[in-house]
């Protein structure tokens, strides 16, 4: 029996070692809704701070520091994400205090870690000064069409490392900024539409450029994307079986391949309506006769 007192007496002193005090509750408490309180706020934050930024760049682009459309739409998203990663970080220093963790300790090795770490990660600083480069110098923003090396797509972001492209059939490439060299940009100014049109030797090149030129002057009416009326350039090539007229449209960027499938359909559809030849493949069979075997009739 007293094997089995003590026995009892020693199981509820482990329970009560193990069970919290009311002290320990409080803290637990308290340190949750500390926690808690963090992250609402920093989310708070962050959502208000992506406001602003939204407003304050609307605000610059009707003000005299004009800020254009493309370019606000990449620093507005930049910005975000900064933004976020700063209070995020922010709040991450704040809750780890409540768990007993020492920053000042954390800070003076991240700092000496960070020494160490960036003589190893060149080539993530090259990203960034080359990030920072293409956003400061504009050399191409959010939404525009570019083509860099061998990639051709619509940009879809640009970050402080990588900047990301769709190509037109939807695939996404992730270029690192440090690798960007080279950058055409189809989005920046209005572009040219230039189309061939070949006539037969036979027909009168006078009365198509004639008919060519009256059609082009009503072109604009129709399409918004022509900045001016498209121009018949003359003989652009005189080939083994046509001869090669070329026009010329300066339309609104990007839209050149939609005003050059245009041109080419209606050019198409007046020099038939005016009797003008379009040159196309013929083929022309020969057939030999026997030669008469005259003594045939010896």
């Amino acid at each position: 029996m007293n094997n089995a007192a003590e026995n009892i007496e020693s199981a509820e002193k482990v329970i009560k070692k193990s069970m919290l005090t009311p002290e320990q509750w409080d803290n637990i408490l308290r340190s949750s809704i500390k926690i808690v309180i963090i992250i609402i706020v920093s989310v708070l934050v962050v959502k208000l701070g992506r406001k602003l930024i939204r407003n304050l760049l609307k605000v610059n682009a009707r003000g005299p520091l004009q800020v254009s459309e493309r370019r606000s739409v990449t620093l507005i998203k930049l910005m975000e994400n900064v933004l976020a990663y700063v209070i995020f970080f922010i709040a991450t220093l704040t809750i780890l205090p409540i768990f007993g963790v020492e920053i000042k300790g954390l800070l003076v090795g991240a700092g000496i870690g960070g020494v160490a770490i960036g003589f190893g990660a060149q080539s993530l600083v090259k990203d960034i000064i080359s990030g920072f480069f293409i956003l400061f110098e504009d050399q191409f923003s959010v939404g525009d069409y570019i083509r860099v090396q061998n990639f051709e797509g619509t940009v879809l972001s640009i970050g402080l490392k990588t900047t990301k492209i769709r190509s037109g059939t939807g695939e996404l490439h992730i270029i690192q900024n440090g690798m960007i060299t080279e950058v055409t940009n189809f989005s920046l100014h209005n572009a040219v539409a230039m189309v061939d049109v070949s006539i037969s030797y036979e027909g009168d090149i006078e009365h198509a450029q004639s008919v060519i030129e009256e059609h082009l002057e009503t072109m604009p009416a129709r399409y918004e994307e022509m900045v001016k009326p498209p121009e018949y350039l003359g003989i652009q090539n005189l080939g083994p079986s046509e001869v090669t007229l070329r026009i010329a449209s300066e339309v609104k960027p990007m839209t050149q391949f939609k005003i050059s499938r245009a041109i080419r359909k209606e050019i198409k559809e007046v020099l038939e309506r005016n009797n003008i030849e379009i040159p196309y493949p013929k083929m022309v069979l020969y057939k030999q006769l026997e030669p008469k075997n005259e003594n045939a009739n010896v």
